[in-house]
């Protein structure tokens, strides 16, 4: 038995690690600094009091707690020669990713939701998406990433770990940290990937279905403006969904070949790094409700600076 992993990063990039350095760091700070920005203004502007901010909002919050469980590690990781990480903060490094992971799956379909209602039963959105409902919906995204979290977790505490101890990766994913195990790991892989399954199939399945009852109801609109204005109310949505997804299949379902091995460690930032630093440039450059609650943020700062002054 050892205390501790060894996570390689980047180690075969060993002239680039400075440049990398700085890449992450600008990529986390923008990250940060996007997504505390769009908290501010759902919570601030009375205009963005309104259900798909709400669900925008939770889902900024959960992309900067995202980020920030695994960015940092891999600065760290690029920085010193003291690539070790306890066992113990390994786990929790994978808890809280899968936590964040299986809450973000239920979050993009309650978003997908209300955007079906908003277009699809527009006369009742008002009254089947209230605030009750809204809150349960973000309340149950949160749970059900917390309950998934807490099976995954248990599974890989059923395992031996006796040697090698390096583990492949930028961070403690579930795959690379198995593959350490002395203990036969067919049934924690096959309990692993059931578990997956049930917690990310259906919430892939029912944004699908959203969307396909969306584009049948966009096309029936009779006048190309129409069709035009109505997609341009989940445009943003349905691309964050589908990077979201297909980076998803590329690493977890797609046979696991010794090129794919390889190239994974880059594929994860597909769902890792890139989206809660897109995310927020995508809502926010495509909605005139943000832009307009940004110009205001701005000019009230200004007022105030100058009256400071």
């Amino acid at each position: 038995m050892f205390t501790y992993f060894i996570l390689l990063g980047f180690g075969d990039l060993h002239h680039l690690q400075i440049p990398l350095f700085m890449l992450f760091l600008a990529v986390y700070v923008v990250t940060v600094m996007g997504n505390l920005l769009l908290i501010v203004l759902v919570v601030t502007d009375q205009h963005l009091h309104t259900p798909m901010y709400f669900f925008l909002g939770n889902l900024s919050c959960l992309e900067m707690c995202y980020s920030s469980t695994i960015v940092p590690r891999i600065m760290t990781t690029l920085m010193t020669d003291d690539k070790r990480v306890s066992f113990c903060s390994c786990l929790m490094q994978y808890f809280f990713f899968t936590l964040f992971l299986g809450a973000e799956s239920h979050l993009l379909t309650a978003m997908s939701y209300d955007r079906y209602l908003a277009i699809c039963k527009p006369l009742h959105y008002t009254t089947l998406m209230s605030i009750s409902m809204r809150t349960k919906l973000a309340t149950i995204a949160w749970i059900n990433g917390l309950i998934a979290s807490f099976i995954l977790d248990s599974l890989i505490l059923q395992l031996t770990f006796c040697g090698p101890n390096e583990i492949d990766h930028y961070f403690c994913d579930n795959g690379p940290v198995i593959k350490l195990s002395c203990n036969d790991t067919s049934l924690v892989e096959l309990a692993t990937l059931i578990v997956a399954f049930i917690f990310t199939l259906p919430p892939f399945l029912l944004s699908l279905a959203s969307y396909v009852y969306i584009i049948i109801t966009i096309l029936r609109i009779p006048s190309s403006t129409g069709r035009k204005k109505a997609f341009s109310t989940c445009s943003s949505h349905l691309i964050v969904v589908s990077s979201y997804y297909v980076s998803l299949i590329i690493v977890y379902v797609l046979p696991q070949t010794e090129c794919m091995r390889r190239l994974n460690k880059f594929l994860s930032l597909l769902y890792t790094v890139l989206p809660p630093l897109v995310n927020p440039l995508v809502y926010s450059l495509r909605n005139k409700e943000v832009k307009e609650a940004v110009k205001l943020v701005f000019r009230k700062a200004g007022t105030f600076w100058a009256k400071s002054d």
